[in-house]
C-alpha cells in the first residue's frame, strides 16, 4: 500500500488534474511536504484521504493495488480472451471499448495504466487514438500496447510515431501479452 504520493498520482486517484492537486496543495487545502531540496510536493496517504473525502471524492481509486489496463478491441472473442486472461490474474482492474470513441471516454474516466490497442477499429484507426492520448498530458505515463495484423513497416513506423510504446503482431500467443505487460507496467 503505498504511503505517499506525488501530485501526479493524487491527480489520478481524484480523478482530477494535476495543477488541481497543486493548487489545493499551495493554497493549504491538501496537506503534504515538499521533497527537500526540491520544489517536489508529496502527499501523505492520510493527508490525501482527508482531502478527498472533505471534498467527496470517492476513495474507490485509492490502492486497489490493481494496475488498471484498457483493453481496445472490436473483435469479442479477443476481448473475451484478454479480459479471462487478466482479470483473473487478479493484478489488473480490466475495462474494454469496442471504438475509437468509447476508448477514448473510457481513458478520461478510467485513466488506465495501459491501453491494449487494435490497430484497425469500426470508427477509428490507431494513429488517431496514440495522438488523441499522447496530447493529454494526464495520460502521459499511459503505456500503449498496438497489436495488428500489419506487416508493413511504414504503417509500424506509423504507430510508434503516434506514441505507442510497443507493436505486437497479430497471431501472438496470449503469455507473450502478459509478460510484456507484466514488463511495461513493472508488476
Amino acid at each position: 500500500m503505498k504511503e505517499v504520493y506525488s501530485t501526479g498520482e493524487a491527480a489520478k486517484v481524484c480523478k482530477v488534474s494535476q495543477q488541481t492537486i497543486i493548487r489545493c496543495f499551495d493554497a493549504g487545502k491538501l496537506k503534504g511536504f515538499y521533497v527537500p531540496g526540491s520544489r517536489f510536493r508529496r502527499i501523505p496517504r492520510e493527508a490525501l484521504v482527508k482531502f478527498m473525502k472533505e471534498n467527496n471524492i470517492p476513495l474507490a481509486n485509492l490502492d486497489s493495488g490493481k494496475r488498471k489496463i484498457l483493453i481496445v478491441e472490436d473483435d469479442p472473442e479477443i476481448v473475451e480472451l484478454f479480459v479471462d486472461v487478466l482479470a483473473d490474474d487478479g493484478r489488473f482492474d480490466v475495462r474494454t471499448a469496442s471504438t475509437g470513441y468509447d476508448a477514448g471516454i473510457l481513458t478520461q474516466q478510467f485513466r488506465p495504466d495501459l491501453i491494449v490497442l487494435d490497430f484497425l477499429l469500426p470508427d477509428i484507426n490507431g494513429n488517431v487514438v496514440c495522438r488523441t492520448i499522447r496530447s493529454n498530458e494526464q495520460l502521459a505515463d499511459t503505456k500503449i500496447i498496438a497489436i495488428s495484423g500489419l506487416n508493413e513497416e511504414d504503417k509500424i513506423q506509423e504507430l510508434y510515431d503516434a506514441g505507442i510504446d510497443l507493436f505486437m503482431q497479430k497471431p501472438f500467443k496470449i503469455t507473450e501479452l502478459v509478460a510484456k505487460i507484466e514488463e511495461m507496467l513493472q508488476v
